[in-house]
């Protein structure tokens, strides 16, 4: 991973303005990782891009579900939260594979409980908290990812 954005977010708003930029470039296949504490905003930032997409209904976390799945214009958006695993072949038990066989834009918070079972990723979202906003480390994980971040590199490197 070279090279890779970093981001100050100055709050939820800045969180929104960076899916507003994101979203319209995200196409499937495309899986990302989303990675931070609990709080950091992973969940906000999916819902930021499936509202920017023209998603208008409830976006749940998945917490509980473990992934919840949208149809924004004709896109197919999977988002997983894997912070409940035990272990990591509840993936293979829960098949979740079977959700990779059509083209997808797959979002997978807490990849590392699935570690050799979750698809490797295009692209790699760390959020982590920083004094009233957060820290974004955006890396490229795949060429696919290489040619997202080129497009974003004008990015401000604060947004609020």
């Amino acid at each position: 991973m070279d090279n890779p954005l970093t981001l100050f977010l100055n709050g939820e708003s800045a969180t929104e303005a960076l899916a507003g930029r994101i979203a319209p470039d995200l196409a499937a296949p495309l899986v990302l990782w989303l990675e931070g504490d609990l709080g950091a905003g992973k969940t906000t930032l999916v819902r930021a891009v499936l509202r920017r997409l023209g998603y208008a209904g409830a976006v749940k976390s998945p917490t509980y579900a473990i992934v919840e799945s949208y149809e924004p214009g004709g896109l197919a958006v999977h988002h997983f939260d894997l912070y409940r695993f035990a272990s990591p072949e509840e993936w293979e038990d829960a098949g979740l594979d079977d959700l990779f066989a059509a083209p997808a834009v797959h979002f997978i918070e807490w990849p590392q409980r699935a570690e050799g079972f979750v698809p490797e990723a295009d692209l790699r979202i760390a959020l982590q908290m920083q004094g009233g906003g957060r820290i974004c480390t955006l890396s490229a994980a795949s060429e696919k990812g290489k040619q997202l971040l080129a497009l974003w590199q004008n990015l401000p490197a604060e947004l609020s």
